[in-house]
């Protein structure tokens, strides 16, 4: 089926890819052969892959409502699945201190979430009006990015989690990726 979302390791070593048959895959990029089978636990088509600075864990988004955190080494999932996005969630990223995970959704909402134990930080960021497609971190993790199907991309303030200006326009149709 579709492969929604590939990521690729720091180290160059592993590749990560996602897709609608609800599973995530590694693969061995110098063999390009499979690592282990693939990692099940979404109940619906999995949209976004991560993988963490130092390529301990990987997570993933997933079109059920959920993000998960796995274990890259063991391919076990860390923990329960994070629930608190009320649509799909289309877009997953973690901060270059392994920290953090943004998450971002159908729920017109990005999210942020301590790595560790799992739980929400702070209020879901609010500001789209429709789908959140796509988000990123800066490296000195001080800044989120988001882009909605709103035709907008916005700034945030990691730390206050309230909008850097105002919203950036420009694009005449809905904008599902940013960097």
């Amino acid at each position: 089926d579709w492969v929604s979302s590939v990521a690729i390791s720091a180290d160059n070593r592993f590749i990560v890819s996602a897709g609608y048959d609800k599973t995530v895959r590694l693969w061995d990029r110098k063999t390009q052969q499979p690592i282990g089978p693939p990692l099940q636990g979404h109940s619906d088509w999995v949209c976004s892959v991560a993988i963490s600075a130092d390529n301990r864990f990987i997570v993933s988004a997933g079109n059920d409502k959920t993000v998960r955190l796995w274990d890259r080494k063991t391919q076990q999932p860390i923990g329960s699945p994070l629930q608190g996005h009320s649509g799909g969630v289309c877009s997953v990223a973690i901060s270059a201190d392994n920290r953090f995970i943004v998450s971002a959704g159908d729920d017109e909402t990005v999210r942020l979430w301590d790595r560790k134990t799992q739980q929400p930080i702070g209020s879901p960021l609010q500001g789209h009006s429709d789908w959140v497609r796509s988000v990123a971190i800066s490296a000195d993790n001080r800044f989120i990015v988001s882009a909605g199907y709103d035709e907008t991309v916005r700034l945030w303030d990691r730390k206050t989690q309230q909008p850097i200006g105002s919203p950036l326009q420009g694009h005449s149709g809905g904008v599902s990726s940013v960097a």
